[in-house]
């Protein structure tokens, strides 16, 4: 079965003058990304669509944020990505650095349904 190919996330234009794509394992993710970072009503003709993290960056980070954001990001990728992949686990802690600054870090965990393998996903924000 031949690879879906899309075209990559961010949308971007390669040295030579075409529209970058991408497929495999890279297009999964760039898929993964664009749920997570859309916020919803930001597509006119989706105006449900994604997860809406950036938004998350003025709320305070605690445990309850965290939890929060497991729930949504879990449900997110199960509606919006279910035909292509199967969400293991979506773990995300509130962390502070040394200098005070906060961090949100979310790993999610899933398997590709097109070649049954399993694939992780690690960011902070």
């Amino acid at each position: 079965m031949a690879e879906k190919t899309i075209f990559g996330f961010p949308f971007a234009i390669t040295i030579e003058g075409r529209v970058y794509i991408t497929s495999g394992r890279d297009a999964i993710r760039a898929k993964i990304l664009q749920v997570l970072f859309t916020s919803p009503g930001e597509r006119v003709n989706l105006p449900e669509f994604g997860c809406g993290l950036m938004d998350l960056v003025f709320d305070p980070n605690n445990s309850v944020l965290a939890a929060t954001t497991e729930f949504i990001v879990s449900k997110n990728l199960e509606r919006w990505m279910g035909d292509e992949i199967l969400v293991e686990s979506v773990n995300v802690k509130s962390q502070e650095s040394v200098e005070g600054d906060s961090l949100l870090a979310i790993e999610i965990v899933y398997i590709r349904k097109d070649t049954l393998e399993k694939e992780k996903v690690k960011f902070g924000i």
